[in-house]
């Protein structure tokens, strides 16, 4: 047997403290990740996990936070239409960015970071 990566188990995004009700109000609610606890030797620490269908976003506490501009997860979405009428339902701006083969938007969490949608495109060969 090869040694070797051979997948993700998580992203983990920074976020500042104290916001953890916007976080499950974008990622539970907005994006349909379910919350899930935390373990008991983090869960003193703050932020939120977020873990279903195969996604999980974890969500950690950085006291001198800044958003990651440029550096961002990409999440393949089925439905992709339908989320973002929800997400912008919702107040978040999303900007459509054309890519060969994918409908594909951007959009910020609550705390400024980058994440990125996509959905292949049917019609794509």
């Amino acid at each position: 047997m090869n040694a070797g990566i051979v997948g993700i188990d998580h992203v983990q995004l920074a976020m500042p403290p104290g916001r953890e009700a916007e976080a499950r109000e974008f990622y539970g609610r907005l994006l349909g990740i379910p919350e899930v606890g935390k373990p008991a030797d983090g869960a003193q620490r703050g932020g939120a996990w977020f873990e279903g269908n195969g996604v999980k976003v974890h969500l950690g506490i950085e006291p001198d936070f800044r958003p990651s501009a440029k550096a961002h997860p990409a999440f393949v979405v089925r439905g992709l239409r339908a989320l973002l009428e929800r997400l912008r339902a919702g107040g978040v701006g999303a900007i459509e960015s054309p890519m060969t083969g994918y409908f594909r938007v951007h959009v910020k969490d609550p705390f400024g970071n980058r994440i990125e949608l996509m959905e292949p495109d049917d019609s794509r060969t």
